[in-house]
């Protein structure tokens, strides 16, 4: 025997269903270019090593929704590796390592960004 829904259960449904999909864009983060083409004349200014984390959060794993400072790790470990070389602008020989941790209402997600730091000449 086939039960149809209710108009209020289904509606109910639908507020859900798109209040879940409204929170999944809010999730999303700009595109970042890592590794841009470098400058005609550039010079090595040596080893560069940036790290951003972030975490998601919420109680059980399998609800982990809250994004802390998640969408932007990447960039934040390039400008710490671009910082920790002074006179730097550019990073190129780029690698991406990325790791993560459980933590009792979350996981924390951490990205390690390592390179050869340049400066461009005129």
């Amino acid at each position: 025997m086939r039960t149809a829904l209710s108009r209020p259960t289904a509606r109910l449904l639908a507020v859900l269903l798109l209040a879940g999909l409204a929170g999944l864009a809010g999730c999303a983060s700009k595109p970042h270019n890592l590794a841009p083409l470098p400058p005609a004349k550039y010079q090595v200014l040596g080893k560069a090593e940036g790290k951003g984390c972030g975490s998601l959060a919420l109680i059980a794993p399998a609800y982990y929704v809250i994004p802390v400072g998640l969408n932007d790790r990447v960039e934040r470990a390039y400008r710490d590796a671009l910082a920790s070389v002074p006179g730097s602008t550019h990073l190129i020989n780029v690698v991406l390592v990325e790791d993560w941790n459980w933590w009792l209402v979350g996981t924390q997600r951490c990205v390690t960004i390592t390179g050869d730091a340049i400066k461009e000449l005129a």
